[in-house]
């Protein structure tokens, strides 16, 4: 699966330096999915032979009293099963939405899912159109929550050069730290005398 190929089909792009990282982390996530979905397979596994062996034990048994076991039994593992598709969809819905908050630029993922109608996300037919959308919509109302591709509107100024001439406890006091360090260096004793030490 190519995360970047999947959200390129969204609508999504991820930069450059970014892709590797999204990559790392949703090989990661798939992978924590895949060891849980492999465990509750062998816990599954490991039920149906214990619903199995208990079926022979009932070989000499009444048919009526083993169908009813049986029937226990088969409720049981539908059960099971419609548990273990929940969770699954929840694991595929989440590994989506993260992905989606991801490439959003969001500084906080947990502050974009609570202005999230979850609930409506994962009844959606399609999801991760419905998603981008939602965060889309967000991001209209609350662009703050989000990085910003625009410059820097107030640069930091270039420092002088030069010490002024004639230099006073005003002119000291409105220097930067690289003007005060170089009046440090070069005239310690002017500095100190700014300082008023």
């Amino acid at each position: 699966m190519d995360i970047l190929a999947i959200l390129a089909a969204h609508g999504i792009d991820v930069p450059q330096e970014k892709q590797d990282g999204l990559k790392t982390a949703v090989s990661e996530e798939v992978n924590k999915i895949t060891h849980k979905i492999e465990a509750e397979r062998d816990g599954y596994k490991e039920s149906l032979e214990t619903a199995q062996n208990t079926l022979d034990e009932f070989k000499d048994v009444d048919v009526k009293d083993l169908q009813s076991k049986v029937g226990t039994l088969t409720k049981t593992l539908k059960t099971k099963e419609t548990e273990y598709r929940a969770k699954l969809a929840e694991m595929e819905f989440n590994t989506v939405l993260d992905g989606a908050i991801s490439a959003s630029k969001a500084k906080n993922s947990k502050a974009l899912k609570a202005l999230l109608d979850v609930k409506k996300l994962k009844a959606s037919k399609n999801q991760a159109e419905d998603i981008r959308s939602a965060i889309e919509a967000v991001k209209a109302e609350n662009d703050f929550l989000f990085e910003s591709a625009e410059p820097i509107r107030n640069p930091v100024r270039e420092t002088s050069k030069e010490q002024p001439a004639g230099l006073t406890k005003e002119l000291f006091a409105k220097m930067g730290y690289a003007d005060r360090l170089k009046l440090k260096k070069t005239d310690p004793e002017k500095y100190k005398e700014m300082r008023g030490n």
